[in-house]
């Protein structure tokens, strides 16, 4: 509007999904999630030991930088790892549709959260937004007496599943940090993108060395 000048100091939780699933796609960012050094390359710029992405140039830079990659790649392994055990709980082996729900789900691009493996390989057409699924369920219960009944016997239904105390959930964790993840096949994806092609990871850095990665999981460390 007039008199009103903004300007861009960071990106939201889909932006960052998509411009991680983009940077993967393009061979930017490893599959293991390594930002991948290039001379000559003006968007991509060294910090220190790692490179970053420059997203924005302004007043204030927008990067994508290496720590950025590991946390969304700790928070979608997360979740990856969640549906998984889920899976395995229900003796399934593949999703047929998933429904994403809340404000996040809502703006969240399909295509490119299945990209970076935040949900299991699923046919698109098929993964769609929710909406506000908690605050519809509210108002079905007040003002439904039928829905409140059917809401009720569904809570006395549900079997809780603790990802913490699951045997099986740091190998999950583990398999889904890479984009999309380092077993599983994603075949519905690669029907839209092609698959980006296995690149060195050996990117320039500091005397030639390349850097080792380390990640935490239940308190102890796998590299």
């Amino acid at each position: 509007s007039p008199g009103f000048n903004a300007e861009v100091t960071g990106i939201c939780g889909s932006g960052i999904i998509d411009a991680l699933a983009e940077l993967f796609l393009a061979g930017i960012i490893t599959e293991d999630g390594i930002i991948l050094g290039r001379e000559g390359a003006s968007r991509i710029v060294q910090q220190g030991r790692t490179w970053a992405y420059l997203l924005h140039k302004g007043p204030v830079d927008v990067l994508i930088t290496q720590n950025d990659v590991r946390q969304i790649q700790l928070a979608k392994a997360a979740l990856y790892a969640g549906v998984k055990l889920l899976m395995q709980r229900l003796g399934v082996d593949k999703v047929e549709r998933i429904r994403l729900a809340g404000a996040f789900g809502s703006h969240i691009d399909v295509a490119r959260a299945l990209a970076i493996g935040l949900v299991p390989d699923c046919p698109l057409d098929q993964v769609a937004s929710a909406g506000n699924a908690a605050g519809t369920g509210a108002l079905m219960a007040l003002l439904n007496t039928e829905a409140r009944t059917a809401i009720e016997a569904t809570v006395e239904r549900i079997e809780k599943l603790e990802t913490a105390t699951e045997p099986a959930f740091q190998a999950e964790f583990v398999a889904a940090m890479n984009f999309p993840h380092s077993a599983d096949p994603f075949p519905h994806l690669f029907t839209k993108f092609p698959k980006p092609k296995p690149r060195d990871n050996h990117s320039p850095r500091r005397g030639g060395v390349r850097q080792r990665k380390a990640l935490a999981v239940g308190g102890q460390r796998t590299k």
